[in-house]
C-alpha cells in the first residue's frame, strides 16, 4: 500500500478496514475550515471518502455518535444525504461516500431558486420517520452553562438577560406546541453542497427530533436572510401567505440560535484543542441575538407566537 497519512489518528481507521489497509494506494487531504472535528478526504485506489474523526468531548455539545449515523442514514432515505459507508465508534469515525458537488455561499443561499431547492430538502427530511435523540434550544443553552461552568469557564452577564427571553419564548411556544420531527438544526451553508440541481446537505451532528422552526430560525440567521427572504423561505415551506405566528416563530427561533450559538463557544472554551478562537465566536452571537431581543416588535412576536401556527 502506497499512502500519504500523516495523522496516527486517521492511520488507525484505514489500518482497521482491511479494504483499505490492502489497498494500493490510500492518500488523505485535509480539509480545513471545519471548528469542532478533523476531517478528511481519503482516497482508496481512486474512490473518494468522507472521514469524520470526531474533535475531544464532543458528547459535551450533545453529540451521541450513533445518533449521527442513523441520522445520516435517514438523510440518505430520502436522497439529500450521502450514504454510511461504516461507523468506527472506537475511532471516533464516520465513514460517508463523498459528494462530489458545488459549495453553496450564503450569498447563494438567498437566491430564491437556490432557496426553493433547499426548502425542498429541508422539508424531506422533516418527513423522515422518527430518529433518535432530540433537540431543544431552550434546554441545550441551560446545559452548556452547567457543563461549561463545571470546567471554569463562566458565561458573560448578557447570558442572564438572554436566558429570560429564552423562557418566554418557550412558555409562548408551548401554548400550541409543534409536534416533533427530525430536524438538522445546523444549517450553515458550509453544510451544503449542490449536486446535479439537488441541494445535499451533511453533517447531521447536532440532527434530532425537533421544531421544524428551530431550522427554519436557524437557516435564516446564519444565512443572513431580510424580511423578504424570510418571507419567501415561509411561504415555500408552507405553501402559503405567511401568518403572524409563522413569521413570529421564525423571528424568535432567529434569536434562539444565536444564543445556542453563542453558548456553543462558550462550551467549546472549555473542551476543545482546536486552534480557534471561541471567545470572540461566542460574543459575536451574544452580540446578534441581543440584538434580536431588544427589537422593538418583540413583544408583538411573543404575542403571535402563542397563537396555532396552523389556523392562524
Amino acid at each position: 500500500m502506497s499512502a500519504e497519512i500523516s495523522d496516527p489518528a486517521l492511520r488507525a481507521v484505514v489500518d482497521s478496514r482491511s479494504e483499505w489497509a490492502d489497498a494500493e494506494k490510500v492518500e488523505a487531504e485535509y480539509i480545513s475550515g471545519g471548528i469542532t472535528n478533523q476531517n478528511y478526504c481519503l482516497r482508496v485506489d481512486g474512490t473518494p471518502f468522507f472521514i469524520r474523526l470526531a474533535g475531544e468531548k464532543t458528547e459535551l455539545l450533545g453529540i451521541d455518535r450513533n445518533h449521527e449515523r442513523l441520522a445520516v442514514e435517514a438523510a440518505t432515505s430520502v436522497e439529500i444525504g450521502p450514504g454510511v459507508v461504516d461507523f468506527l465508534p472506537e475511532h471516533g469515525c464516520l465513514v460517508t461516500e463523498w459528494i462530489d458537488g458545488e459549495s453553496v455561499t450564503s450569498e447563494d443561499v438567498r437566491r430564491h431558486d437556490v432557496l426553493e431547492r433547499l426548502v425542498r430538502s429541508i422539508k424531506a427530511y422533516h418527513g423522515c420517520s422518527e430518529i433518535p435523540g432530540s433537540f431543544s434550544p431552550f434546554r441545550i443553552v441551560e446545559e452548556y452553562r452547567e457543563s461549561a461552568g463545571d470546567r471554569g469557564v463562566e458565561v458573560p452577564g448578557v447570558y442572564w438577560e438572554l436566558l429570560e427571553r429564552a423562557r418566554e419564548i418557550q412558555e409562548a411556544f408551548q401554548v400550541f406546541p409543534m409536534p416533533s420531527r427530525p430536524c438538522h438544526n445546523d444549517l450553515l451553508n458550509a453544510n451544503f453542497l449542490m449536486q446535479d440541481g439537488r441541494l445535499m446537505i451533511v453533517d447531521y451532528e447536532y440532527a434530532g427530533m425537533g421544531d421544524v422552526f428551530f431550522d427554519l430560525g436557524n437557516l435564516s440567521v446564519n444565512n443572513e436572510f431580510d424580511e423578504e427572504t424570510d418571507l419567501a423561505l415561509l411561504e415555500m415551506y408552507f405553501g402559503e401567505v405567511p401568518t403572524p405566528a409563522r413569521i413570529a416563530r421564525l423571528k424568535l427561533m432567529r434569536l434562539m440560535s444565536d444564543f445556542r450559538e453563542a453558548m456553543w463557544g462558550v462550551m467549546q472554551q472549555a473542551i476543545s484543542t482546536l486552534e480557534f478562537d471561541y471567545e470572540e465566536y461566542a460574543n459575536q452571537h451574544f452580540q446578534r441575538c441581543r440584538e434580536h431581543a431588544e427589537d422593538e416588535r418583540y413583544s408583538e412576536w411573543l404575542h403571535d407566537a402563542a397563537k396555532d401556527v396552523q389556523s392562524t
